[in-house]
């Protein structure tokens, strides 16, 4: 079996994954991204999702910075959308649209992550399955992939696991909690004469969203069954429509379907912490970042670093949607802008654990938050950006 040496492996080109490659390539680090797909993006791409979800609070104080940033800014390069103009003048309790947000087209984001990689020097292995990994006590020391060339075996110093599904604990026999799931699609739909991303094509996603949450633990049988339902209520939708006259084949039919399964909550690490339900505007010694929350204005959460981090294991991290979080705190930090974020602190973690010698689960957060505020100009704290919980006012 071949065998290759890297200095960070990290494992799923999802947003998380690549702000986490990118944030280390940058400083210096030899990082090979692995991707099971032929898209760059993960959900936001391949699965559709054509929102990047605000950066802001609502009430116009961006409070995510950094590569989340520059993602969102990316994603406009090679295809339409708008960031509303007047985001950061809106009065409190404005309502949640009309944020520091944007739809794109998921394609053009694509094309935009491809270059952010590369002009980083990441090393970007497409169609690549993680099949094993070989684990060492507190360390993980290789993962085992198959692609096109066979069955190989990569050796890191550190690993990102940026999969969503947190795949790497699940390999690495680490205690793990499932999410369950409604039902969702997102479909590239052409439609003659409707207004959308691009002349007469609109991006939609499938009326599921608002299901029951049937779908529970993750297997390889759920995976299937989530999306060929998915698939089979569209597929009655428009029937329905083409036999009641609404529509007509050839002025509404779907041009891409979802390659990526539309699963919000899958698996995630059960980290040294866990953010859980209640803990927006909660201060943490150790946090990493700050995250709006999509849903609702003035709801801000303080990322702590423990839960990127396993009690079992020192030299990996987790990050994006397998990040240590349960409940309505899972909703905040599986979406783009706190994915990338803790994408971001992952992979600024990595280099500094080089730098000084050590491993991220034994790095002194100091040294984290000093590197994300100085280079990545990240607000670590909700006074960096002198906002007050809601309680205090």
């Amino acid at each position: 079996m071949s065998k290759l040496k890297f200095d960070l492996i990290v494992v799923g080109a999802g947003v998380a994954g690549i702000a986490g490659a990118i944030a280390a390539a940058r400083r210096g680090l030899r990082v090979v991204l692995l991707e099971k797909t032929l898209l760059t993006g993960g959900l936001a791409t391949g699965g559709n999702v054509n929102i990047y979800l605000p950066l802001c609070d609502g009430n116009g104080t961006q409070v995510s910075f950094g590569i989340t940033a520059e993602m969102l800014h990316n994603s406009l390069r090679y295809g339409p959308g708008e960031i509303p103009g007047d985001w950061n003048h809106r009065a409190p309790g404005g309502g949640v649209h009309g944020r520091y947000q944007a739809p794109f087209a998921p394609a053009s984001f694509t094309l935009a992550l491809d270059e952010m990689l590369e002009e980083a020097g990441v090393e970007l292995w497409l169609d690549t399955v993680l099949i094993g990994v070989r684990r060492e006590n507190r360390h993980l020391t290789a993962v085992e992939v198959f692609n096109k060339s066979g069955r190989l075996e990569l050796e890191g110093s550190y690993f990102i696991d940026a999969t969503g599904d947190a795949d790497l604990a699940l390999l690495a026999q680490l205690p793990c909690r499932n999410g369950a799931n409604a039902l969702a699609s997102w479909t590239l739909e052409y439609r003659r004469g409707a207004p959308g991303l691009a002349e007469h094509c609109t991006v939609e996603m499938r009326g599921f969203a608002d299901a029951p949450e049937t779908y529970g633990k993750l297997d390889g049988r759920l995976v299937s069954e989530f999306v060929l339902e998915g698939r089979r209520l569209y597929r009655q939708e428009l029937a329905a429509d083409y036999a009641a006259g609404r529509w007509r084949r050839s002025s509404r039919f779907p041009l891409a379907l979802p390659t990526v399964a539309d699963l919000r909550h899958t698996r995630s690490v059960v980290g040294r912490f866990t953010l859980e339900d209640g803990m927006e505007w909660r201060r943490f010694e150790d946090s990493i970042g700050l995250a709006a929350d999509w849903r609702r204005c003035d709801s801000v959460w303080e990322i702590p670093y423990r839960t990127l981090l396993s009690g079992e294991m020192d030299n990996v991290l987790w990050v994006g949607r397998c990040l240590s979080a349960s409940g309505d705190a899972w909703e905040v930090t599986r979406v783009i802008p706190a994915a990338a974020l803790t994408g971001e602190a992952g992979g600024v973690a990595v280099a500094l654990a080089q730098r000084n010698g050590t491993t991220p689960g034994e790095l002194p957060v100091e040294l984290l938050q000093q590197e994300l505020r100085e280079r990545s100009g990240f607000a670590i704290h909700y006074a960096d950006l002198s906002l007050v919980p809601p309680s205090e006012r």
